[in-house]
């Protein structure tokens, strides 16, 4: 793992303006120093687990603190005149009142990062998973957003997110602030779900619900020992690195085993495919399910490769697009070796959120256990230049007439790519033999698209995933 930037240095092809606001309030001080000394990585990144010396707790410790600590200490600026474009919303930060609609939306999207403490990995001594498990934790966000969306209102934020409001987002302007504009405003409020009405009371009993089905507990159904038992069936194990494309078959497992949702299936892309007439006998399954729902809504994640070793530019139009997309609910992404959530964009720059904070784990046994963890106030942004070309991008339709229009529009989104090929494509009818929609089929080998020009040079070591480059 690359450790992150320092605040006193702005991040490699990244301008100073472009350098932002004091985040991460919501993390402990507890958090700006984790102790994870259930793992070290040598230099040739071996995992060795177990109880280490004393010195080398101190040198794990110190480790911890730079990459970590430094970290949260990061900033970003966002452009006065430039809508900010987030999982289908635009959102023009000059109004105030645009920018609040911002900040709620963007603190209500699911964070989750590392953790330590929880009990340990089954067959190892491992209990944290920093330092390896970032593609797990951004996989799991993705699918956090789909279940909010699955089982919440549409427009849904989190209510309790603005117990502490503040007014600091930093914009780029070309001229002197207007007095009292961009001063800060503080305001405490105190809220509990007993004093909430009932439906937001409902509302935020089912986000709580939503978050405990991730906790690092190896009863949670979308846990990191849950998904690492998944993974062992694609030849992986706990300390290895997991790429976006087997973690999109994790999950995919992992909803399928689950009997907290039987309304909602995940369709796994293959060869960058979406073979419609599966999705459907996928989506039609209800009676296996247990539920007289004629139809399941569907989360689809899609494995691609964009370029050889680098991001192709010619794709970022299509990035844009479909990051503009209501149905969207965001990317497996992040630069090499170095996992991210992209929830949206601004300009040339990728709106994130980062896995790379190793928290405490949370007690969910307790009754109202704290959420603030679990939601990150403000986002981030990287330069589209510095994105691994693999990825897994993630679409969710409630419904039959909602998975027909995602269809179309997405089709509509890729069109636009001056490439020959799109980034993926959609069929009428099945896919090849052998892929199962309900089983336990991994893919052996990833496909993707490279210009003839890339094919002798490419070169997929740094990547997030290893692909076949056809």
């Amino acid at each position: 793992m690359n450790p992150s930037c320092s605040s006193s240095s702005p991040c490699e092809g990244q301008s100073t303006e472009e350098n932002i606001i004091d985040d991460w309030l919501h993390l402990s001080a507890e958090s700006i120093a984790p102790q994870c000394f259930d793992e070290f990585k040598d230099d040739q990144g071996r995992v060795e687990m177990g109880k280490p010396s004393p010195f080398k707790s101190k040198l794990i410790s110190a480790w911890n603190s730079v990459k970590y600590g430094w970290s949260l200490k990061q900033k970003s600026r966002f452009k006065k005149g430039s809508p900010v474009t987030m999982l289908g919303q635009s959102y023009f930060l000059s109004n105030q009142v645009e920018r609040e609609r911002f900040r709620r939306s963007f603190s209500s999207l699911p964070w989750l990062t590392y953790r330590r403490g929880f009990l340990p990995l089954s067959g190892t001594a491992l209990t944290t998973d920093g330092g390896w498990g970032c593609v797990l934790r951004t996989g799991q966000m993705l699918l956090a957003q789909g279940l909010l969306l699955h089982l919440l209102p549409s427009g849904w934020t989190w209510s309790l997110s603005h117990h502490r409001v503040r007014d600091d987002i930093d914009l780029q302007v070309s001229r002197p602030v207007e007095s009292g504009w961009m001063a800060p405003r503080r305001r405490g409020r105190k809220m509990s779900l007993a004093s909430l009405p009932d439906t937001q009371a409902q509302q935020e009993a089912t986000h709580r619900r939503v978050v405990s089905w991730f906790v690092d507990n190896p009863t949670a159904p979308f846990g990191v020992h849950q998904l690492v038992e998944l993974g062992k069936s694609s030849g992986k194990k706990a300390g290895d690195w997991y790429g976006p494309a087997i973690v999109a078959h994790m999950l995919r497992k992992a909803v399928a085993a689950s009997v907290d949702i039987p309304t909602l299936a995940v369709y796994v892309a293959q060869d960058c495919t979406i073979y419609k007439e599966d999705v459907r006998a996928l989506c039609e399954r209800s009676g296996s399910r247990g539920t007289s729902q004629p139809w399941r809504s569907v989360i689809i994640l899609v494995p691609v490769r964009l370029g050889g070793q680098d991001l192709n530019p010619n794709y970022i139009a299509c990035v844009k697009n479909l990051l503009a997309l209501e149905c969207c609910i965001g990317i497996i992404g992040g630069k090499p070796k170095h996992s991210l959530f992209f929830v949206g964009f601004q300009d040339d720059h990728l709106l994130y959120l980062d896995p790379h904070y190793c928290q405490p784990v949370v007690d969910i046994t307790q009754e109202d256990f704290p959420l603030e963890s679990f939601h990150c106030k403000y986002p981030r942004k990287m330069g589209f230049n510095r994105m691994d070309p693999s990825c897994t991008f993630g679409f969710y339709a409630k419904g039959q007439k909602d998975f027909e229009s995602l269809c179309s529009t997405v089709i509509a989104a890729l069109s636009t790519s001056p490439e020959q090929y799109p980034m993926f494509t959609f069929t009428e009818g099945h896919s090849a033999p052998g892929w199962e929609l309900g089983g336990n089929a991994t893919p052996t080998n990833i496909t993707c698209i490279v210009r003839k020009e890339q094919r002798s040079r490419a070169n997929t070591t740094n990547s997030i995933d290893e692909f076949v480059l056809l």
